[in-house]
Parts: C-alpha cells; structure tokens; sequence
C-alpha cells in the first residue's frame, strides 16, 4: 500500500493532464471503518421554533414560495457542490487538500486550482448556503439554524450574566463560505498602524502596505461616493457596496459625529479614522459570501473537488520526518483517509484550525499527554485568544414612527417584492445596521489618531423583533428580555453599540477530550483587565453624549432608563451601573483571533512562520483568520479574504505554480 501511494505521488507531481490518471478506478479513495465517536455537540437545530414575520411573509410569495413540510426550509434551494462531471468520489491523492471552505478557504482554493496547475481537495463540514441566506436582514436569523457551529464559552463569573444559562454564545459560520454566509457583511480592513504592527513583530510581508494590494485584487467596489478612490480594487470576485436601505437615523449618526468634530472617511482607505456609512459585502442588495464569490462559478474545474458534509477528524503527519501528508475526514457515515502530495493547508477557522492541530499532536505537550495525545511539535497552539466584544443592550426611545426597522411592520408582500425585483427596502438593511464610526477615548494612552472603539449606529434594538430574533441570536436570556425589553416592544427604538478594539484581556482554547465532535473548551476571558471594562464604560458615555445632540433630538431620542434587575443596587449611569450592564448584556463580535498565532521562530508563542507554515512541520499551513497576532480595528471577514489572496501567492511561490 506504502508503495503505491508513493507511486501515486510520483504521478501527481509530473503529471500535466487531470483527465489522464482519474479513469484508472483505484485511484480513488475507499471508504473505511468510521470511527466510534458520536456526533455529540452539533446536532441538528430545531428551525421549526424559529419565528420570524419577514421569512413568514416571504413564504407567502412566488419567489420564495418553500415546503413548510421539509424538514429544514433553510435547505430549500441550497447551493450544490457536486465532484465535477466523470468522477465518482475522491480521489486517493490531491497537490493541495483545505481543511475548512470559509472565506479564507474558499479563496485559498479559487487560486490554487487556477490554470489547472494542481489539484485541489476542498473539505468542508457544512453545506451550500440556501438562497434564504442571500437576504442581508435574515443575518440574526441564521445564528439559529444548522448554517453555523453552536459554540458555547465556558462558564466565566461576572460575564454574560443575562444570557442562557449564563454563558457567552461563539456562533461561527458551517457552510461552504463558513462566517461570510452567516455575518452582517460589514467590508473593514483595519488601521495601518494595525497591521504595521504586526510586520514591527518580525512577520514580514504583512506590513499595511503589503497588504493593501491582497484586499484590492479580490474587490469588485461599487461605492457611490468612491468610484474614482485609489483604495478600491474594481476587478475582483467581492462585490463590495454601499448598503440600498437607509434610515433617517443614519444620517443622524453621521451628523451627530460631525458635531463632535470626527470627519467623514472612507474607512478602509488609510485615512480612515472617523465616520461614515458602511460598506457591505452584498451584490445590488444580496450577501456575498466568499463561496458566491470565488466558488460557486468554479464548480466545473476537474481539478478542484468540493466535498460538503465532511468532517475532518485528523492530520496526518509523520511523526519522524515531522511531514503533513494527509488527512482522515468522516462524511455521511463514511470515514475516508486522503493523501497530499504538497500540502495540507488549515482553513478551519480561529476554533477549528488549533482544534484540529491539538488532535493531530501539535500544541502545548503538557496538555496533549493529559489526553494520551503523541505529541509531535510542542506548540502554544490555543494559548492565545482575542475577541471583539460589544454591548447591544443600550436603547434610546423614540417619539416618531417610521424610523426604525420594527419587524412586524416592514414585514410586508410590498417589501418582499420590492426587494426581489429591484435588491433594495428594508430587507436590504443588515438588521439595522448602518453607519460606523472610529473613536478614540479619554482611557486611551496611545499617540496619534488609533481608536480604541468602533461604534455602530443601527435603525434597531433588541425589542425590534419581539425578541423572537436578535435576542434568541445572542442567547439573550427569557427573564432579562421579559423585564427590560418586552415593555418597549410597543414603541421604536434603537441601539449604538460599541465594538472594544483592542483588548487587553487574553483568552484561551483548550480540548476537551480527544474526541474530534466535541468541541473544545472556549475560555474568553473577557473584562478580566481592567482597562477593558473602563474603555467600555467611556464608550457608552460617549454613544449617550453623541445621541443627547439635535440631529437625534429632533425625533425625540431619549435613553431608556430601565434598570436590569440584577444591578438595582447601582444608581442607573454611575460606572459601577454601567460594568454591571456590560457584565450582564456581553456579546461576542465573532471575531475570535490569534489562536494559530503567526509570529518568526524567535516569537516562544507563536504556532505558524509569517509565511504560514505551522512551525516544526514541513507541508502544512494555516490560512485563517486564526493567525492574526494582534488585535485590529477590523471585522474579520476581508482580512480572512485578504490571508487567502496572499497565502495563495506564497504557496504557488513555494512549489513553482
């Protein structure tokens, strides 16, 4: 058998023609045995308790006219990978196998397969994105189907108080396209000074201006007031766009941070400290997930192989040679073992990706032994975690009407149609979300222009829907929704929350047990420094200044003074009050990072080289939003796009390609 996959080797890598070694029948892979380990965390979810009145409505039109019957209307009309045309499974042996089809996946195995200069395996455990997922404001919705892991943060005293059972939700994306199918779309790619930080480090290569060129090869920009900015890419795959639907709170926002002297900016160019309305990952109104836009018109090329349903258990490696040279996968019962005769290239994501390389005997050793685990590179795989949190639960009361997006009012057949004939209206809106800004507050010691928050105006609050979306989303807990939000369900209302960009409380990630489903152990960390609960009570100061100014005044804006019932012995707005607020509303961003730590071999914590290479092990990267060392002012989702595009330049650099 060693023999023959050698040969198959050979083969792979001075054959010029896909078609000539795939009809030879044994050249694919047999199923084997499957493993004994049940699927014990990531059961299939319940959509049928799902409630929404803009999915109700939309099932009562011809568009989107679905099965209540099927078992998952979520599934209906998802897109479909199949082996190209003359295969009939796996093969034994591809140049590149991707460990996970997200956005940095996805990208990764666009670029790889280009030309047909090799074969690429892409595995993904979840499956198509259903066209439902397409509708930018069905976002929340989608943090309570089968399209994402159902992460949980380990229990930590004195945060998420007001959640589920007290813990913090980590919902990440599973679907070819992972998070970008599931996320609200914001396009931000992060300070200079972020990712000059990062090269100062001794990761060469990923200075600002390095990586300004990856972020404009995959744009395709079509923003209004930017059509001629020398920081927009227009030829790529990434639709990027202004969002179609705007509130009048929008402009308010913008307005009011005028007053307060911010500029407005194009916040991905290099000046982009200040305000401004968001750019978007969406195609006149539609999300673009990174499949939609670098797979899904790939299907056809035999060289690339999309497998969905396919959860990869281990890595390969030679324990001597220290050589990646495969993977195990389990897919619909089967277990399958597939070989690579380049490389193996994690794209798993910040949870997956440090999962799978501690099952695989790489991480810290003390603890892979705890589990019997043969250690084959003592790495600080999973020491280092941040995360983005925010405060959703801040809400100002209106006196108009109209002005926000109230779900029972907007869900409408008018508004069903008007966005499917022309990609505009409310249900082009992110959920309410609109307009962002960069600040830079009175706790902050660094010099110069580097915020240290990111606010987020929004046309909505967590009473917009009933509580039926947004706050089941968040794992929002019955008895604190009841008291606060279910009295103002009646009225508008909206938030602006705050998004703490630099953290300075470190998590961690750990196993759990060696079994491959059950997911690790998630430790946040959150607010254990105190500078971050400081910051995050000055950022709600400020969002309470900036919202007591006429641009809001003129509807009548005015806080809402309710009290959670578990800080009523704090006077309502006094810091203590607002850190028990914090404490109890604390919502992840989804922007875990840094648990593949990239960083030179003279960094002790680091786990893969600036050129991704996992340290110690020859044939095996890690290309996700995991290597990101150090916190930045960016949702993830185009820096993950933007380490795709340029580990596809380092890899094909590496083998001549």
């Amino acid at each position: 058998m060693k023999i023959y996959i050698l040969a198959l080797l050979a083969i792979l890598d001075t054959s010029s023609s896909y078609d000539d070694y795939v009809t030879i029948t044994d050249e694919y892979a047999v199923p084997e045995t499957r493993d004994n380990y049940g699927d014990m965390f990531f059961k299939a979810q319940n959509t049928d308790n799902i409630k929404s009145k803009v999915i109700e409505a939309m099932l009562n039109t011809p568009m989107y006219h679905l099965n209540r019957s099927q078992p998952n209307i979520f599934a209906a009309f998802a897109d479909q990978y199949e082996l190209p045309k003359g295969f009939k499974g796996p093969l034994k042996v591809y140049d590149f196998i991707v460990v996970g089809a997200g956005a940095a996946g996805s990208v990764l195995a666009a670029r790889l397969s280009e030309e047909k200069k090799a074969s690429v395996l892409l595995l993904e455990a979840g499956e198509g994105e259903p066209i439902i997922a397409g509708v930018p404001i069905l976002a929340p919705v989608l943090q309570q189907t089968d399209y994402i892991w159902h992460y949980l943060m380990e229990p930590q005293p004195g945060v998420c108080m007001g959640m589920t059972n007290g813990r913090c939700f980590w919902p990440r994306g599973k679907a070819v396209g992972g998070s970008s199918v599931v996320n609200y779309m914001i396009y931000t790619r992060g300070m200079p000074v972020d990712w000059d930080r990062i090269a100062a480090k001794g990761n060469y290569g990923w200075s600002y201006k390095e990586v300004l060129p990856y972020y404009m090869k995959s744009e395709r920009a079509n923003l209004r007031s930017l059509k001629d900015s020398p920081w927009h890419g227009k030829d790529g795959e990434l639709n990027v766009e202004d969002i179609p639907f705007r509130s009048k709170l929008s402009k308010a926002f913008l307005d009011a941070a005028q007053l307060f002297g911010h500029r407005r900016v194009d916040y991905n160019s290099p000046d982009g400290f200040g305000f401004s309305y968001i750019q978007a990952t969406m195609n006149r109104g539609i999300r673009m997930s990174s499949a939609k836009a670098f797979l899904h018109n790939k299907k056809k090329r035999k060289n690339l192989h999309v497998l969905t349903k396919s959860r990869v258990t281990k890595i390969l490696i030679n324990p001597q040679t220290k050589t990646a040279y495969g993977v195990e996968f389990q897919t619909q019962g089967r277990k399958f073992t597939i070989y690579a005769a380049k490389e193996v290239v994690l794209s798993a994501g910040p949870i997956e990706s440090p999962h799978l390389l501690m099952l695989s005997g790489i991480g810290p050793a003390d603890h892979l032994t705890t589990f019997g685990i043969n250690v084959i590179q003592n790495l600080k795989v999973g020491e280092t975690l941040y995360d983005h949190i925010s405060f959703p639960g801040l809400t100002f009361l209106l006196n108009g009407t109209q002005l926000t997006l109230v779900e029972k009012k907007i869900a409408t057949i008018q508004n069903i149609v008007q966005y499917t004939q022309f990609g505009d209206g409310p249900l082009s809106s992110l959920a309410g979300v609109e307009t962002l800004g960069y600040i830079k507050t009175n706790i902050s010691e660094e010099i110069g222009d580097v915020p240290d928050i990111e606010l987020i105006g929004s046309c909505a609050s967590l009473a917009s829907d009933q509580g039926n979306i947004v706050a089941k989303g968040i794992h929002l807990a019955d008895w604190l929704y009841n008291d606060i939000y279910k009295p103002i369900e009646q009225f508008e209302s909206f938030t602006v929350f705050f998004m703490l960009l630099h953290p300075k409380s470190k998590g961690s990630l750990r196993l759990a047990s060696k079994n491959p489903f059950q997911q690790p152990k998630l430790y946040g960390n959150y607010l254990t420094d105190r500078k971050d609960v400081a910051t995050s009570v000055a950022a709600i100061r400020y969002i309470i200044k900036l919202i007591d100014t006429p641009p809001f005044k003129k509807y009548g804006a005015k806080l809402y003074q309710k009290k959670y019932p578990n800080c009523i012995q704090y006077d309502f707005d006094s810091d203590k009050y607002w850190e028990c607020a914090v404490r109890t509303v604390t919502s992840t961003l989804h922007h875990q990072i840094a648990t593949c730590k990239m960083g030179p071999n003279t960094d002790p914590t680091a786990v893969v080289d600036p050129e991704l290479r996992v340290h110690g092990i020859r044939n095996l990267r890690v290309v996700d939003s995991s290597i990101i060392p150090l916190t930045i002012a960016a949702h993830t989702n185009a820096p993950a796009i933007m380490i795709g595009e340029k580990a596809a330049d380092l890899i094909k650099s590496t083998w001549g390609l």
